[in-house]
């Protein structure tokens, strides 16, 4: 029999109180959402390396699927903030979940909306917000990870199409995608995105298995083997890496509210464990070792919401910087491994069993640690920020 979700979210300086009756209205149905269809269905999934790909209407029925997208391409025309409630809640009943909204969302419908002709954005957008449609974004390569500008993968003009060659690595929804935003250089070197579509000839997307990480999460490659794309699938838009860039900057926004769910998550479980496990003739939450862990696991987490939360008032003026997204994606996915690690010491044993999600909040994390940029380089993205010198070459 399926556990009752009894997760409550800490909100320790009052950030309720910034946020709007329609944000918390938001909230509201997204956590119930995750509590009801989520959390009762996770751990097995996880435990079979399996994705719950019966999730996927439920998704696009709360609007998690490019929520800020304009409603006239399908989406709910939500502001930034919406979208990072959206991401944390989702998160906060699994990183792998989340992954495949932010996918979608971020990856395939922001540059379909940022970079697309507007033939793109009605034929792709409204199924994409529906779920209709399923999308990836491939731009990692098995030898260009951190240094995307790298890439091999290519184009050749013939005429009314491309000529697509290369493969893309560690993709996210990959093996039942419908279309893919692949981005790949052209004969002058010049890195464009195009619209790859599924039954394309020489388009394949072998999935990826023996993960301990994201394991209800589908990855896989692509691979273009003289895939001929129609010309009027090339986003018009953009060229260069700015393109691909611009929706990083995307996902690492939906990651910095999604990865401070799960550290919620795993903070809730240990604070309700605290207060039900007795040893020595007292609730282990008695004793000091285990107050200070939680005294630190709360304040991270409130410093991590008031980082958000200021974020994603800059994100709705326009003024959020990539490297300020950078900044905030790094600190929450690091405050949220810490707080995994020390929550899973709290529950002793039982820590590493799935009655509880702390191990699988601790193993997805350390790929989202690594992706939409690794720990390492969004801190050589605030040091070149602050001094002006690029450590990177």
């Amino acid at each position: 029999m399926a556990k009752t979700d009894l997760y409550e979210a800490p909100d320790y300086y009052l950030l309720d109180e910034l946020l709007s009756e329609e944000h918390k209205l938001i909230r509201a149905s997204v956590r119930e959402w995750v509590k009801k269809e989520v959390s009762p269905v996770i751990e097995d999934y996880a435990q079979r390396a399996e994705f719950p790909k019966h999730l996927l209407k439920g998704l696009a029925e709360i609007g998690a699927f490019g929520p800020t997208i304009p409603e006239q391409y399908g989406g709910a025309g939500l502001d930034y903030m919406a979208y990072g409630i959206i991401m944390q809640e989702i998160e906060r009943g699994d990183s792998g979940i989340r992954s495949t909204a932010s996918v979608q969302g971020s990856l395939v419908m922001f540059p379909i909306y940022a970079y697309g002709s507007e033939e793109q954005k009605h034929k792709y957008l409204p199924k994409l917000a529906s779920g209709e449609l399923m999308g990836c974004f491939g731009l990692t390569e098995p030898d260009h990870g951190s240094n995307p500008g790298g890439m091999v993968t290519n184009i050749k003009d013939a005429g009314d199409n491309y000529i697509l060659n290369g493969a893309k690595m560690w993709i996210s929804n990959a093996p039942f995608a419908d279309i893919a935003v692949v981005w790949a250089k052209d004969e002058k070197g010049k890195i464009r995105g195009l619209i790859v579509e599924r039954g394309m000839e020489g388009f394949t997307t072998p999935e990826t298995h023996n993960k301990w990480s994201l394991r209800a999460s589908a990855t896989g490659e692509l691979v273009f083997d003289n895939v001929k794309v129609p010309k009027e699938n090339l986003l018009p838009n953009v060229s260069g890496l700015k393109g691909p860039l611009g929706c990083l900057n995307q996902a690492r926004y939906g990651i910095a509210w999604g990865a401070l769910g799960a550290a919620m998550d795993c903070y809730d479980t240990a604070l309700r464990y605290s207060k039900e496990r007795v040893q020595f003739g007292r609730p282990i939450g008695g004793f000091q070792l285990q107050q200070k862990k939680l005294a630190e696991m709360i304040t991270e987490i409130t410093k991590g919401q008031l980082l958000v939360w200021r974020l994603a008032t800059l994100k709705n003026e326009n003024r959020a910087t990539a490297a300020q997204i950078s900044m905030a994606k790094r600190n929450s996915v690091e405050i949220a491994i810490n707080i995994a690690r020390e929550a899973r010491q709290m529950l002793g044993g039982m820590g590493i069993t799935g009655e509880y999600p702390i191990m699988r909040h601790m193993a997805n994390l350390e790929s989202v640690i690594t992706y939409e940029g690794t720990h390492d380089i969004h801190l050589l993205i605030t040091g070149m920020d602050v001094t002006g010198e690029n450590a990177f070459k």
